[in-house]
C-alpha cells in the first residue's frame, strides 16, 4: 500500500481529501499543516506521493516546502489549490509537479494524478536500480569482481575462503583455458610440497559454491573454469 502524506492546513479539506484517497486503496500516512509539520513526517516516514496545498500557513508556502522536500528526496508532488494565477503557476512548475488541481478538484483528475505519480515513480526507481555485479559474467546469476576478488551470486557475496579465493582467481585469470596441476600447487602452496588431497577438496569446496558449475577437470592435467 503506498504511502500519501496531506499537507494543507484547513482541516475540512485535509479531512475530506484524506478519506477520498483512502477509499481509493491508499494509507495517509499523516496530515501536515505546515512546512516543519510536512518536512518532520518526510524525516521520519516513507512517503510515496505528497498532495500540497500550495498557500499553507508558516514561514514558507507550499511551493516553497516543496522545493526544500525536493533537496533531499525525489518524492512526486500533486499541488491542490484556489488559486491559479500566472504567477503561482510558474513557481509551481519549477518544481516539476505531477499535476497541479485547481480547487474544487475533479475527485477522477486527482485519481488519474496519484496514478501517474505513482507509476512514474516506480518506472524511475527500477530504471536507476544498480545490479550488483562482478566485472567477469559466468552466467545470468555467477559473477566474479576482479578487483575485490568477490564471487557474486544474484547480487549478493559468496564467502569464500582465501584459498579459494585464490584458486578462483587463478581460474578467471585463465578462463576456457587449462590451468595446470603444476600452475595451481606453485600459486596456492608455493612453500609446501604438494598434496593431491589438499587440491582436490578445495577444488570440490569451490565447485560446490558454484553450484557444481563452470569447473571442469582435465584428466590428470589440469583444470579450466568455462565461462
Amino acid at each position: 500500500m503506498k504511502n500519501v502524506l496531506i499537507v494543507e492546513d484547513e482541516s475540512l479539506v485535509a479531512l475530506e481529501i484524506s478519506g477520498y484517497i483512502q477509499e481509493l486503496g491508499y494509507n495517509v500516512i499523516g496530515i501536515a499543516s505546515n512546512f516543519t509539520k510536512a518536512l518532520d513526517y518526510v524525516g521520519k516516514s516513507a512517503v510515496d506521493l505528497i498532495l500540497m496545498d500550495v498557500y499553507i500557513k508558516g514561514s514558507k508556502d507550499g511551493i516553497q516546502t516543496a522545493q526544500e522536500i525536493h533537496k533531499e528526496s525525489d518524492i512526486p508532488v500533486i499541488y491542490i489549490s484556489a488559486f491559479s494565477d500566472d504567477e503561482t503557476l510558474d513557481r509551481a512548475v519549477q518544481t516539476n509537479p505531477v499535476a497541479y488541481l485547481v480547487k474544487p478538484f475533479n475527485r477522477k483528475e486527482l485519481q488519474v494524478a496519484m496514478k501517474i505519480a505513482l507509476n512514474r515513480k516506480k518506472r524511475k526507481q527500477e530504471s536507476t536500480k544498480i545490479l550488483y555485479q562482478g566485472d567477469v559474467i559466468f552466467d545470468e546469476d555467477f559473477s566474479f569482481d576482479t578487483q575485490n576478488e568477490e564471487l557474486i551470486y544474484s547480487e549478493e557475496i559468496i564467502h569464500l575462503t582465501k584459498q579459494e579465493q585464490k584458486l578462483l582467481k587463478l581460474l578467471v585469470e585463465f578462463k576456457n583455458s587449462v590451468v595446470s596441476i603444476y600452475e595451481m600447487e606453485n600459486e596456492l602452496w608455493p612453500d609446501k610440497a604438494s598434496n593431491e588431497n589438499t587440491r582436490r577438496a578445495l577444488i570440490s569446496r569451490l565447485r560446490a559454491k558454484l553450484n557444481y558449475k563452470f569447473i571442469e577437470t582435465i584428466h590428470a592435467v589440469g583444470y579450466k573454469l568455462h565461462i
